[in-house]
């Protein structure tokens, strides 16, 4: 018999990732490193601590005689001699404070005027000290925490800035920090430029993610800005796995000099048809950007982010809960939250496995069903890249696309029919066994277990909600059910082929051992797919008792 062809073609626009994991940064020091570290970290740490606080401290003078006595904290744009002092000290001291620190800044291109770009988006975002890029434009606003607007002495220096404050306890929080960036925007050169990451996240360098609309939604000229740190020993890279921020300073801090690039590319007019799309805009520019660091771009958000800490605390590994977020919700049309649940159920499922994977005998055990061709065929549609396990973006994709369309009202009502032998509007024991027996090929299977897990009022039959309830609850029984209706018409079909070619061997005992699943499910056959029989003279004499 020929193979069988799988009924869905894999979507080329679901496949992994370039980058399989941005927000991780494993590079640890060799003992060579850690005991240079610590030879000149003695001398460099303690000098470098003391001038940081320094000129902290005049930062803060100046910060504090700009903001004093302006009004309308932050609502209304500093002018004259305030904004004058912020650029010039602020920017001078900036400048003063990196290169205490050791780093050796290069800067490439053209700065562009306010009225040129009033927005600078900077990628790829991989530090806290990747605000050197105030320093050689001047001072910009940024988009900052409101929290942080209360830190003693850092709180001050980044209110004289005039930020963009974001609130967590703000349920409005993004669109009024995309209404005060258009606002900002479109001042005609009242407030400074304004300096966004688009990625809103720091990632490890490796590719640029999803840019966030925030900086793109004005309509309005934009200058990216690409940073690399071209340095053999990385200090540098805070990312949500790796080192931590006391670490990565105090490792910065014992390096003779840290090398940083701030490249400055030409300014991005959006046309038209980007004015009216700031997706596009935002694409169009991130391409730009990559292009020019010579990487590639993944669809991961800050949300992937979220997925991957619950992976960790799930006892996962923490890239399991990686899936591209972006491009899988737009999709299809999936909610953070949602994605949430199902990595709960992806858990329990792989929580026996390692590596954050599940492989056949987990799936089954799981559907509590035996190792099938009717289950092995299910699995293969969920394992997308064919490597013998399903990971969680597998998953995902697969409830999605697969199990959820099928798990509809008329999909379910014709399993239940299928189920109820005698048309009483109950489901008995051992007429549920009947066809999972049948349909699995597995005469002594015992479906006991199951059926206690449908059965919620435990009155050992099933009612049409008990049924359909479980059905919603757990889709992949819905595409396992639809799996073996196909079957059974694919074999149905190429029994007619051998008919045809071959109706001599039409009554032949060796026909009928070669066709194990179509003898044991006559009953399938004929209650839900009766159109299937009429011509079917192979089938068994139960037609009489439809």
């Amino acid at each position: 018999m020929a193979q069988r062809v799988l009924p869905l073609p894999r979507q080329q626009s679901f496949c992994p990732p370039t980058v399989l994991n941005p927000f991780v940064h494993p590079g640890r020091l060799s003992a060579r490193d850690k005991l240079r570290t610590v030879l000149q970290g003695i001398i460099l740490l303690p000098l470098r601590a003391i001038c940081i606080a320094f000129l902290l401290l005049i930062a803060w003078l100046f910060a504090s005689i700009a903001t004093f006595r302006h009004p309308g904290k932050g609502s209304v744009p500093l002018k004259g001699w305030r904004r004058r002092m912020i650029r010039t000290t602020l920017s001078c001291l900036t400048r003063t404070l990196f290169f205490v620190m050791g780093f050796q800044v290069k800067v490439k291109g053209k700065i562009a005027s306010l009225r040129e770009a009033p927005i600078f988006v900077a990628a790829p975002h991989s530090s806290f000290f990747d605000a050197i890029i105030c320093a050689p434009t001047g001072m910009p606003s940024i988009v900052s925490r409101a929290e942080n607007l209360s830190t003693p002495v850092f709180g001050t220096i980044l209110s004289s800035l005039q930020p963009v404050s974001v609130s967590r306890q703000d349920p409005d929080s993004r669109k009024n920090t995309v209404t005060e960036i258009t606002k900002r925007a479109l001042s005609r050169g009242q407030w400074p430029q304004i300096l966004i990451f688009p990625e809103g996240t720091c990632t490890n360098r490796s590719c640029l993610i999803t840019f966030k609309q925030g900086a793109f939604v004005p309509r309005v000229p934009v200058q990216p800005v690409l940073l690399r740190y071209p340095n053999k020993l990385d200090t540098v890279t805070w990312t949500w796995q790796g080192y931590s921020l006391k670490e990565l300073c105090v490792m910065t801090l014992c390096q003779l000099f840290t090398r940083v690039e701030v490249e400055f590319l030409p300014v991005h007019v959006p046309t038209e048809e980007e004015k009216n799309d700031p997706i596009l805009f935002a694409n169009r520019v991130r391409q730009t950007m990559a292009t020019a660091l010579n990487v590639p771009v993944t669809d991961h958000t800050f949300e992937d982010c979220r997925l991957m800490i619950s992976a960790g605390q799930l006892t996962l590994p923490m890239e399991a809960g990686l899936v591209e977020f972006t491009k899988i919700s737009k999709k299809l049309n999936l909610k953070w939250n949602h994605v949430r649940e199902q990595l709960d159920t992806f858990a329990a499922i792989a929580s026996a496995s390692k590596g954050g994977r599940i492989g056949i005998e987990e799936f089954a055990e799981y559907l509590k069903l035996p190792i099938s061709d009717v289950l092995k065929e299910l699995f293969l549609l969920f394992d997308r890249n064919g490597d013998g396990t399903i990971d969680f973006r597998e998953y995902v994709i697969g409830l999605s696309i697969l199990c959820n369309p099928a798990n509809t009202e008329e999909t379910i009502h014709m399993a239940f029919k299928l189920f109820d032998m005698d048309e009483d509007g109950t489901i008995t024991e051992d007429e549920f066994a009947s066809i999972i027996q049948s349909a699995l090929g597995v005469p002594e299977l015992d479906v006991s277990m199951l059926f206690k897990e449908i059965d919620a009022d435990e009155t050992g039959k099933l009612s049409y909600d008990e049924f359909k309830h479980f059905a919603l609850k757990h889709p992949e029984y819905a595409k396992l059910f639809t799996t073996y209706l196909e079957l059974q018409r694919y074999q149905l079909d190429m029994l007619e082929e051998d008919d045809i070619e071959s109706p001599e061997v039409k009554h032949s005992p060796v026909r009928k051992t070669t066709i194990p699943v179509s003898e044991t499910t006559p009953i399938a056959r004929n209650k839900v797919c009766p159109e299937g029989n009429e011509e079917d003279n192979s089938s068994t004499s139960d037609k009489k008792d439809d």
